[in-house]
Formats: structure tokens, sequence, C-alpha cells
């Protein structure tokens, strides 16, 4: 299996004690989230995550993990409105991802 974006184990988890250590930050957190910085690719998260803007660029064959139509705000760590463009993740504390986004933090809503 050929990933342009290899992340390992060890990593990925390092990620999500992060991300889950910082989700009562983010709950109180009052800021809108339109004053939020974005996520961009050169953010060592996002690198180490996968995350992209825009799921629908993503090959589901090159990409692990990625289902089709599976993007950020149809996650249980986005804390957006459905009518806004961009919304606060728990994974990435005090920065806001595109609702039509995708990470390898990809947790559907239950």
């Amino acid at each position: 299996m050929n990933r342009s974006n290899p992340i390992n184990r060890r990593q990925f988890l390092g990620a999500m004690v992060a991300a889950s250590a910082s989700l009562p930050l983010l709950r109180m957190q009052s800021v809108n989230a339109g004053e939020l910085p974005h996520v961009g690719g050169d953010d060592p998260m996002a690198q180490a995550l996968g995350y992209v803007a825009d799921a629908a660029a993503i090959d589901p064959a090159k990409t692990h993990g990625y289902k089709t139509g599976s993007r950020c705000s149809s996650c249980a760590l986005y804390r957006g409105n459905a009518s806004d463009a961009f919304g606060p993740c728990a994974t990435f504390p005090g920065k806001a991802v595109s609702k039509d986004g995708w990470c390898m933090a990809y947790a559907a809503r239950g």
C-alpha cells in the first residue's frame, strides 16, 4: 500500500492524547468559529493526521481509513454549525477546520 502521508502508530496515539486532553478547554472556549485561524497544510498536527480541507479530493484507494462520504461535518469531534463553512474541532484546539475536510481522527457520529 502506497500512502502519500504515512503516519505511524506512535504519532497517531500522541495526537489523540493531545486532542483528548484539550477537549475540556475547547468546551470552555467562547470564541466564535469565524475568529479562529483555519488549519493549514503546514500545521504539524494536520500533516500527521493527513488533514485535507476538501474530502472530495481524496482517493479512497490511496488514503488509509477514508470512506467515501466522510467529512468533518459528520464527525463526532467537529463542533461547528451545519451552516458554517469552518468550525472548531476537538482534534485541532484553537483552530477551525473546513466542514468539507477530513483527517485520520475522523469518528462518525453515532
